[in-house]
């Protein structure tokens, strides 16, 4: 896998309000895909970034009596500091608002007008202004948004039309004989009853909105804002500047998106790049919903939780470790102070954070803070030593599977092995009893399981990771960590002088 690159992108978000827990959940999510394929040693490129050109940003901006540019560069900077309180480590953020990024989106619009798929014409349906989304007729019971429960609005426009039809049996060989283009399966079956229902043609462009990109050959008209957004994972790797690094990173790996967003990036999206004659992305995988202790979240009726301020209060490690692992990444969760409260006592706090201070104090005070020189293991060691290079494959294995849960599920069943051992092995007892080389081989055990389980979760929880190595003495080692390193038993050093024995999880008060 080593040498190879990674491209994954995250949903383009609104910036009219900031993030809450769903948008952070899906963030975080893709963070870990792209820590671990740098982790194995890929060139992991990541693109987030703020979709600006929208009509939901214009009305915040007029409620503020401002620009929507002025809003916008006021409240970017303001998403580009959330995600770094998450420890999102992004490559790219783009604002759709940018020069750059018009100028790939006036290439597209054009060269896909001059295949002749889009072209002028008269186009009507029931719009949601929140979602900026036209509806067909077919797909409603109401005449009311699925996402939003807001009542839609008839618009009935003359502007310019993407032939979305004639895409159709394209798209839907593509899915066939790619079954992993969109996941998970569910999602994938949706989207292939909607195409067999029969697409219509869109409308890819508003007249008389003057916040927007421009249209290349008609100033009257802007680009809809899901054809401009869509884009973005092309901007972020320099389609309009720079060909190396788009011809390096495209095509893109996995956009990372909700569910409520398939039908533009698994319809749209590829019908566009078709036209436009670019390679189609690897992956679609769109995750579920987080709802706040059984409700959906909602700014209006005030079911909402600040990622931020939940992150300054308890660290973004343990808020991560809670969305990865309460919420499996393809389906609906909920997020509940009860639980992570739970999660964070027992998990961090006991699991992890008991079994590192134990391990760094115990060989603090039986070994000169010294790591042991290990003997001939015994079957008990063997069997921790086993269970060790397993956990290493199947926490990788889950990972590429996007199944995140389940290899921190997998990651934690090691800890908690390892905590028994200490129990089963007892060392306070081996250290008065003997023999010495008993004791030496059971620490040297117990801190290796340490430097592979501060390894592991590196992805999840990057500030544990370094604070782990950091008390074993490793932390120089840290910055060029890779998994390969875990693969073998055996990479800690005999001698290495581990540091103070610290809570890496302070029991909350």
């Amino acid at each position: 896998m080593a040498g190879g690159k990674f491209y994954i992108t995250t949903a383009i978000d609104y910036p009219n309000a900031l993030p809450h827990i769903g948008t952070a959940y899906e963030k975080i999510g893709a963070d870990v895909v792209a820590r671990y394929k740098a982790f194995c040693g890929l060139d992991s490129y990541f693109v987030m970034g703020t979709d600006e050109h929208s009509a939901n940003v214009e009305k915040a901006a007029v409620e503020k009596g401002v620009s929507p540019q002025e809003f916008t560069d006021e409240v970017a900077p303001k998403f580009v500091e959330a995600w770094k309180s998450l420890e999102i480590g992004y490559t790219c953020f783009v604002r759709s608002s940018s020069g750059r990024h018009a100028k790939s989106v006036q290439d597209i619009f054009r060269k896909i007008y001059e295949k002749g798929d889009i072209y002028e014409g008269f186009y009507e349906g029931w719009y949601c202004n929140s979602c900026e989304r036209f509806f067909q007729e077919k797909d409603l019971q109401e005449k009311v948004c699925p996402t939003h429960n807001t009542l839609l609005e008839w618009v009935k426009e003359k502007n310019y039309i993407l032939a979305l039809s004639k895409y159709a049996d394209p798209i839907l060989e593509h899915i066939r004989e790619n079954p992993g283009f969109i996941e998970p399966e569910s999602r994938r079956n949706e989207i292939v009853s909607l195409i067999e229902s029969g697409l219509e043609d869109i409308s890819v462009s508003r007249v008389g909105k003057k916040w927007g990109i421009p249209l290349p050959f008609d100033n009257s008209q802007t680009v809809y804002v899901w054809f401009d957004a869509l884009i973005c994972y092309l901007t972020g790797i320099g389609y309009s500047d720079d060909a190396d690094t788009f011809g390096r990173y495209w095509p893109a790996d996995v956009h990372v998106i909700g569910k409520d967003i398939t039908r533009f990036h698994c319809v749209i999206w590829p019908a566009m790049l078709m036209s436009a004659e670019i390679p189609l992305p690897k992956k679609i995988w769109a995750h579920g919903f987080v709802h706040l202790e059984g409700q959906k979240l909602s700014k209006s009726a005030n079911v909402m939780v600040d990622p931020v301020e939940a992150a300054k209060k308890y660290g973004a490690d343990a808020l991560r470790y809670f969305l990865m692992r309460e919420i499996p990444f393809d389906r609906d969760g909920n997020f509940s102070w009860e639980k992570f409260e739970e999660r964070y006592a027992a998990d961090l706090a006991n699991d992890l954070g008991n079994l590192v201070n134990r391990v760094i104090a115990m060989i603090g005070r039986y070994c000169e803070g010294k790591v042991p020189e290990a003997s001939e293991p015994e079957p008990i060691d063997r069997d921790v030593i086993d269970l060790a290079m397993k956990t290493v494959e199947g926490v990788g294995t889950a990972i590429d599977e996007f199944k995140l849960s389940a290899a921190l599920t997998e990651l934690w069943g090691f800890i908690r092995r390892c905590n028994r051992y200490v129990e089963e092995t007892a060392p306070w007892k081996v250290r008065k009893e003997g023999p010495a080389e008993r004791l030496n081989t059971i620490l040297y055990v117990l801190a290796e399981a340490v430097r592979i389980i501060g390894g592991l979760v590196l992805p999840f929880m990057p500030r544990t990771a370094e604070r782990i190595w950091e008390q074993l003495g490793l932390q120089a080692e840290f910055p060029r960590l890779r998994k390969e390193a875990l693969e073998r038993w055996g990479g800690l050093p005999p001698g290495t002088q581990v540091g103070k024995a610290e809570p890496i999880f302070p029991k909350m008060t």
